[in-house]
C-alpha cells in the first residue's frame, strides 16, 4: 500500500494518477478539511482533467485519511518554503512528514521525497532524522505545473535520485506505472540540484525579458516586436516580459541556490531581484498612463487577475497580490479586482461579477490572461486597458473596439 503524504498541487494529483493506474494509494493530509473535503467527493482545487482522475481513483478505491499507514513505500509531497531573509529552505514540512513516516513504516521501506528541496538538503536534514532507522531514501523532484498537470504527470520526464541502483529501480517501477516519458536514474544531489536549475534557468530567461521592457520602454521601442524578432533566430528563444513572477517554483527555487551559495549565485541573485522588481514597474506604468489619459479617480481603476498565472486558481506569489501589498501600504486600501477562477474573497473591494466589475472601472489593468478574458473581450470597449501581459493584441479578432491600450 502506496502511501503519499501532502494532498496539496502536487500530492493530489500524484495520488490519483496512480490509484487509477491499479497501484493502491492512501492519500494523507494533516489538515482535516482537506481530507474530509476529499471523502465527500469534492476535489480541493481547480484542474483541468482532475475531476475525471478523482472518479477514476475513488473507483479504484484509493483511501484519504489525515495519518499515514504501514507500508514499504511513501512519496512526500509537502511544500518546502524559503527563509525570506536567510533566503535558504525551510525543510519543517519535510521533515515532520518523516518522522510521521518512521512512526509506522516498515523495515526497509523506501521514502520517496517528491517535494522541490535545495541541493544538499536530504544529506544535511533529512539522514541526521532518519540515521538508526531500517529505511531507504530516493528523491523524485516533481515536474508538473498548474493548468497541465494531468497531461504533464504522464509526459513530463522523470529524474529518480537513490543512493543505490536497486532502490533507484524500485522507485523506477513505480514511476513506469504512469509516466510514458524516460524515467532517468542518478544520485539524490544530481536529483535535487537538476530540479533547482530547471526553475532558476526559466527564472533568469524571463529576468531578461522584463529588463528588456524596462529598455525598451527608456529608448521608445517595441519589447514585444524586437522579441517577435530575435526569435526567428533558431538558437533563441526569449519569453515574454510580464508583471513579475509567482507560483512555488520559479519565484522560489533559485533562492535556495542564493542562500546556500550567495557569493557564487550573482546572476540567479540578478534576476530574482529584476523579477521581484516588476510590480513596482508595473505601478510606475500605471502612474504614467493615468497621467496620459488625465485619469485622477483611483477608484475607477480594477484589476483582473489574482492567481500567479492563466486558468489556475493558485494565488502562490502572485505578482497581483506583490503589487497590493504596495498599493496598500501607500493609499491604505485595496483597489477594485476581480478574478473568475477566485471564488474565496481575499480583498473587500474583490468582485464576483465580472459584469459589476466592468461598469464600476474605466481604466482596467489585466494582470492575468485568463481564458475568460478573451471570451469577454467586447466588454472592454471604450475601456482604458494596460495588458501587463500582452494577451491581447490589435490582431485578434475580438479586438475590443474604443479601447486605449497600453503595454508593458
Amino acid at each position: 500500500m502506496l502511501n503519499i503524504i501532502g494532498l496539496g498541487y502536487i500530492g493530489l494529483p500524484t495520488a490519483l494518477i496512480m490509484a487509477s493506474n491499479d497501484i493502491p494509494v492512501i492519500g494523507v493530509d494533516k489538515n482535516p478539511s482537506v481530507v474530509e473535503s476529499l471523502n465527500r467527493g469534492e476535489v480541493t482545487f481547480e484542474e483541468d482533467g482532475l475531476p475525471a482522475l478523482f472518479k477514476k481513483a475513488v473507483q479504484a478505491n484509493i483511501v484519504f485519511r489525515t495519518t499515514p499507514t504501514p507500508s514499504d513505500m511513501y512519496i512526500i509531497a509537502v511544500p518546502t518554503p524559503f527563509n525570506k531573509s536567510t533566503k535558504r529552505i525551510n525543510p519543517s514540512y519535510v521533515i515532520t512528514a518523516i518522522r510521521e513516516v518512521l512512526a509506522v513504516c516498515n523495515d526497509n521501506a523506501v521514502i520517496v521525497i517528491e517535494s522541490t528541496v535545495a541541493p544538499g538538503t536530504i544529506d544535511k536534514f533529512i539522514r541526521p532524522v532518519v540515521t538508526g532507522a531500517n529505511v531507504r531514501i530516493a528523491h523524485a523532484p516533481e515536474r508538473i505545473i498548474p493548468g497541465d498537470m494531468v497531461r504533464e504527470l504522464v509526459n513530463n520526464a522523470r529524474i529518480i535520485g537513490a543512493d543505490d541502483e536497486e532502490t533507484a529501480q524500485e522507485v523506477k517501477k513505480l514511476y513506469t506505472a504512469f509516466c510514458k516519458a524516460e524515467i532517468v536514474t542518478t544520485d539524490i544531489r544530481s536529483a535535487e540540484m537538476s530540479k533547482v536549475v530547471e526553475n532558476t534557468f526559466r527564472d533568469i530567461n524571463i529576468a531578461f525579458a522584463n529588463e528588456l521592457a524596462k529598455i525598451c520602454r527608456a529608448g521608445n521601442m517595441d519589447v514585444y516586436e524586437i522579441i517577435r524578432i530575435a526569435n526567428m533566430h533558431p538558437r533563441v528563444n526569449i519569453l515574454r516580459p510580464g508583471p513579475g513572477v509567482g507560483g512555488h517554483c520559479i519565484s522560489v527555487d533559485p533562492w535556495f541556490l542564493v542562500g546556500d551559495f550567495p557569493q557564487l549565485s550573482l546572476l540567479i541573485h540578478e534576476a530574482r531581484k529584476i523579477n521581484d522588481s516588476m510590480p513596482v514597474f508595473v505601478l510606475e506604468r500605471i502612474q504614467e498612463i493615468m497621467k496620459d489619459e488625465n485619469i485622477i479617480d483611483i477608484s475607477r481603476i480594477g484589476f483582473y487577475g489574482l492567481t500567479y498565472k492563466e486558468d489556475v486558481d493558485d494565488t502562490r506569489e502572485s505578482p497581483t497580490l506583490q503589487l497590493f501589498d504596495i498599493i496598500t501600504k501607500s493609499l491604505g486600501q485595496t483597489p477594485k479586482c476581480y478574478d473568475p477562477m477566485v471564488k474565496e474573497m481575499m480583498f473587500d473591494a474583490q468582485y464576483n461579477d465580472f459584469g459589476a466589475f466592468i461598469r464600476d472601472i474605466d481604466f482596467i489593468v489585466i494582470m492575468v490572461g485568463h481564458s475568460h478574458l478573451k471570451d469577454n473581450m467586447e466588454k472592454l470597449n471604450d475601456k482604458t486597458v494596460f495588458d501587463t501581459r500582452y494577451c491581447i493584441t490589435p490582431s485578434d479578432a475580438d479586438y475590443p473596439v474604443g479601447t486605449k491600450h497600453y503595454y508593458l
